[in-house]
């Protein structure tokens, strides 16, 4: 019942009392009961959050005020785990403070001879690549359109291709499978991220096949990536490097009706010299066949081609994760500082060495990118370094904004918000960067998990994830959601 229905039924009462026989004195007043104050609901501390995840292996988290430095919630910060591709953060943030936000890779044709009024170069022409990793098809389609302005229209030595401003690297992670597009070779002439668009198509009992370098405006085929389609079952894919060309081969009983795919170029200075060859051809030049340069040429660059500045293609590298530009990122900064590196282990330990000097942090990344399985970090030195002077300011602009989403996938209305860099590997899941409050208040954050020994039970499979893997990041990031929503309201 409630107070008004009590109070009701008493005027009730009271008046029947009146008419029947009326009381000499008055009825004492009615105590009031005392107001007992709502408990406050305890909030879960980060234990039982991360208990309640369900995650095997290791979980290491850390969120601090980045104004003040203060650790406001901390479990296992001093744990080494795989950043995963978080480790992008720190090469983003080498790259940036060695070669300045407005840096621009360079892809250069240089002759090696005079052009005449007919427009002859009497020598070699070289394409020289600056180690651009988001040079395109398109972009050697203005090169070459640039030639066909400047008046050339024959060369009558060698078209030669010159990658050597970065060590040549056959694949970022050799353990790795072999057809995985995110896996290419690295190199000073880059093209497409380092790959080759294999499609596919039935006709009767046999198929069609392509490869080809398609972009936008371009979709020339190439020879230095070739395919063959084999009657088996498996394996899907197998690969031979010939010297000089990619050597695929296919399963015929894994190809259907159709389709396409994106597989990767291990030799891209030939790989973008053959395209660049083929626009040039379209375009009325009469040009050579590609080949090695032995050496940089020492004559002047005529035509260049210039990419996006630094601080674009890092926020791009950091949208969408790319392996290659990560890695060339880490290169170019080396070799800023200490001279073309041998390869990426030398170029990430010079990397290593940048982050002790800006922190005093002693980390373990053997690549920029963070595929290598090796690298490790930990959460509390990640966040050291976001929160070192002058970082935020230069780094959080670039990061990828996150949407908070609730337990169904459905986004969040909220004033907060995060922006950061995710992570995954097989059975690892990472994510970091900053947290916006509901209230204005600045965090810092790292959250890293892993089951290191299910990931080194467990060997890569033809498609790439072992069985059990996708549950395991499911949850990791489920609790990656359920920590920010929580650090929201701090």
């Amino acid at each position: 019942m409630s107070r008004r229905a009590a109070l009701g039924g008493l005027l009730s009462l009271s008046a029947t009392a009146a008419l029947a026989n009326a009381p000499l004195t008055s009825l004492p007043p009615l105590a009031r009961a005392p107001e007992v104050p709502e408990r406050p609901r305890l909030r879960p501390n980060l234990d039982q959050y991360i208990f309640e995840a369900g995650l095997t292996g290791l979980t290491g988290v850390i969120v601090t005020d980045t104004a003040t430095g203060e650790i406001l919630e901390q479990y296992q910060p001093l744990t080494a785990m795989p950043p995963a591709s978080v480790a992008k953060v720190v090469t983003s943030l080498y790259a940036l403070e060695t070669l300045g936000s407005e840096y621009r890779f360079t892809t250069q044709l240089v002759a090696t001879g005079p052009i005449s009024d007919e427009g002859v170069l009497d020598g070699d022409l070289v394409l020289v690549g600056g180690g651009d990793p988001t040079l395109t098809t398109d972009n050697l389609g203005e090169l070459a359109q640039m030639l066909v302005d400047a008046g050339v229209k024959e060369v009558t030595g060698a078209f030669q291709v010159w990658g050597g401003a970065l060590p040549y690297v056959e694949e970022i992670e050799p353990e790795q499978l072999d057809h995985l597009g995110y896996n290419p070779a690295v190199s000073g002439l880059n093209l497409n991220f380092n790959r080759v668009f294999f499609e596919w198509a039935r006709t009767g009992s046999s198929y069609d096949v392509t490869m080809d370098a398609r972009s936008e405006k371009y979709s020339p085929s190439v020879e230095v990536a070739r395919m063959e389609v084999i009657d088996r079952t498996t394996p899907i894919y197998t690969y031979e490097n010939d010297d000089d060309h990619d050597e695929w081969t296919v399963s015929k009983a894994a190809l259907g009706d159709g389709g396409g795919y994106w597989l990767p170029v291990r030799h891209p200075d030939l790989y973008a010299g053959d395209v660049f060859h083929s626009i040039a051809r379209s375009k009325g030049i009469k040009l050579s066949e590609p080949v090695k340069a032995d050496a940089a040429p020492t004559s002047e660059p005529f035509l260049q081609y210039l990419s996006e500045p630094l601080d674009v293609v890092v926020k791009d590298c950091l949208k969408y994760s790319t392996n290659l530009t990560a890695e060339v990122l880490g290169l170019t900064a080396t070799a800023q500082r200490t001279g073309i590196p041998a390869d990426l282990k030398s170029s990430a330990a010079e990397m290593r060495q940048w982050i002790f000097e800006r922190t005093g942090a002693t980390v373990r990344l053997m690549d920029h990118c963070g595929l290598n399985p090796d690298s490790r970090i930990t959460p509390a030195s990640l966040v050291g370094l976001l929160n070192a002077p002058d970082v935020q300011n230069l780094l959080r602009p670039l990061l990828k904004n996150i949407v908070l989403r609730d337990a169904e996938g459905t986004p969040i209305n909220t004033a907060a918000h995060v922006e950061a860099k995710t992570g995954t590997l097989n059975f690892v899941s990472a994510l970091a960067g900053y947290v916006h409050t509901k209230d204005g208040r600045e965090l810092s954050f790292a959250i890293f998990s892993g089951d290191l020994p299910r990931r080194e039970a467990f060997a890569e499979t033809e498609a790439g994830r072992p069985q059990g893997a996708a549950s395991y990041n499911g949850k990791a990031k489920r609790l990656q959601q359920v920590l920010l929503q929580r650090w929201a309201d701090f």
